[in-house]
């Protein structure tokens, strides 16, 4: 029996060592090859403008102002150090992040369990696509819809949600269709909020959202980070979803290897069922040796990986956050608790109110479009990471069926329409997406250090972040620990009237 120190460290979990093969060469980061390289970003970005954007964020706006735009603005910038840092293991290993987290004690079995669990907490309930359905009510029948409307608004929910399974099935590698979407929606998206905002909002609407990035509420002429009596279920989650949010952004290392980044080239990638071919996808991952070529070629995936996610995903994020937070503020009056079962709508009819027909109109299109997009991207997030877990945790899986990968991934795919079909049914969608936008909270709480973990133990030396990453790590587990600590408790003196840990039964009664 061999000895555990005389294990390769990466496999002292169990999980298969490394195999060794050379950093493949990423094409130079110039002209047309820039939209050929990056991809997880625009991905992520896609996820990223939904919930927290088009509900949560705005809810909070229109609640307690603009100010509070200042969390967005810590939340991206310590989300995209997070998603590099995620990324940078992919890089070296070909895996993704769940995989290394299985590398550490104690071990297979439970870190695969703990995240399987937290990741269906937070994102499994199809709540975009029964969001998405409101959105599209009003498109259809010019009205928010009613408690006699049930069965349409269900109707029109299982058929986004069947939508979102029909785009997955399609293409050569689902990452590439997945890629190919996001651009589409996410250039239309963007551009549309901005023309609107020009056109829309007035100037002071401008200055206040610019100001609000830093925490400075024009309306009191102060700074005010933290309102009084401010309702933390929804805080917390707003600013859980401000960018990706939790088990989502841990999505981003499975994209990069499906995409090629670095090693991710070696080991193979998930693809479609219709359109795509039998690929070996590796349960272990490849490394390089640390030798002056590989390291050049590292150095030009790094750079590739930080302009997909610093200009890509993290400008972008901070744009579809302010956009409709100046458009909800201008229309919709301070104060207001637009949080309901209409929430999706709620902007389209406020501009309907007073009478832009053609806006409000456009206003629906755009709030159904990033709600579906979202959905079909944290769907196919959900099916992969369970997929993943399962191909590296288990060789019975991985024989199944000849080690046709496509086999698991739509077998998950499978169970997960069913159970989606079901949780519509639950209760209202906004709830449940506040619920799991906490969870977020408590997942980048965790994430955070254990990608820390990962990245400065089984990385080599040359390879490890530096001091300011390693900071920047410490600092989103304790930014979101401080949303968490004020969600549980109600305010940061506990508050047994507020706080969700004291009212669990009033929060969860369906």
């Amino acid at each position: 029996m061999i000895e555990q120190s005389s294990q390769p460290k990466e496999s002292r979990t169990g999980i298969d060592p490394w195999s060794v093969a050379d950093l493949p060469p990423s094409l130079p980061l110039r002209g047309l090859n820039v939209l050929g390289e990056i991809g997880p970003g625009i991905i992520i970005l896609g996820v990223s403008i939904g919930s927290g954007e088009w509900l949560l964020g705005p809810a909070a706006f229109v609640k307690y102002g603009l100010a509070l735009l200042w969390v967005t603005t810590v939340a991206i910038v310590l989300q995209t150090i997070f998603n590099t840092e995620v990324i940078r293991y992919t890089l070296y290993t070909g895996e993704p992040i769940f995989t290394g987290f299985m590398r550490t004690k104690p071990g297979v079995n439970f870190w695969g369990v703990f995240y399987a669990i937290l990741f269906f907490l937070q994102v499994g309930w199809p709540v975009w696509a029964g969001a998405a359905a409101t959105a599209i009510f009003y498109l259809f029948l010019g009205r928010l819809p009613r408690a006699t409307d049930g069965a349409i608004v269900y109707a029109i929910g299982v058929g986004t949600f069947l939508l979102c399974v029909a785009i997955l099935l399609f293409g050569r590698r689902i990452e590439r269709t997945l890629e190919t979407f996001n651009w589409i929606l996410v250039l239309l998206i963007v551009t549309g909020l901005a023309a609107l905002c020009v056109i829309l909002a007035p100037p002071a609407q401008w200055v206040s959202v610019l100001l609000g990035l830093i925490g400075f509420d024009t309306r009191t002429r102060a700074f005010d980070l933290f309102p009084a009596g401010a309702d933390w279920f929804l805080i917390g989650a707003f600013a859980a979803y401000s960018g990706a949010g939790g088990m989502v952004n841990l999505m981003i290392a499975s994209w990069a290897r499906d995409k090629g980044y670095g090693m991710g080239r070696v080991v193979g990638f998930i693809p479609a069922a219709i359109g795509g071919q039998k690929v070996r996808l590796a349960h272990s991952g490849s490394v390089f040796k640390i030798t002056p070529e590989n390291l050049q070629r590292w150095r030009e995936w790094w750079r590739i990986v930080q302009v997909d996610q610093w200009i890509v995903f993290g400008i972008g994020a901070l744009l579809s956050m302010a956009l409709p937070a100046m458009l909800y503020t201008t229309f919709i009056q301070a104060g207001r608790d637009i949080g309901g079962p209409t929430a999706a709508a709620e902007l389209a009819n406020a501009i309907a109110e007073r009478g832009g027909i053609v806006f409000t109109y456009m206003v629906a299109i755009i709030g159904a479009w990033i709600l579906f997009k979202t959905q079909l991207d944290i769907f196919d997030g959900l099916v992969r990471a369970v997929t993943d877990i399962a191909w590296v945790s288990s060789p019975h899986v991985r024989r199944w069926r000849g080690g046709d990968v496509r086999v698991v991934y739509y077998g998950v795919l499978f169970f997960a329409i069913v159970w989606g079909m079901i949780a519509l049914r639950v209760t209202e969608p906004v709830l449940l997406l506040e619920l799991g936008a906490n969870m977020a909270g408590i997942a980048f709480m965790i994430a955070g250090l254990h990608v820390l973990r990962v990245n400065t133990t089984l990385l080599p030396r040359e390879l490890q972040p530096p001091l300011w990453r390693r900071a920047g790590l410490v600092l989103l587990s304790v930014f979101y620990g401080v949303f968490v600590y004020l969600w549980l408790m109600g305010g940061f003196v506990p508050d047994p009237s507020k706080g969700f840990l004291f009212n669990i039964p009033g929060y969860l009664r369906f």
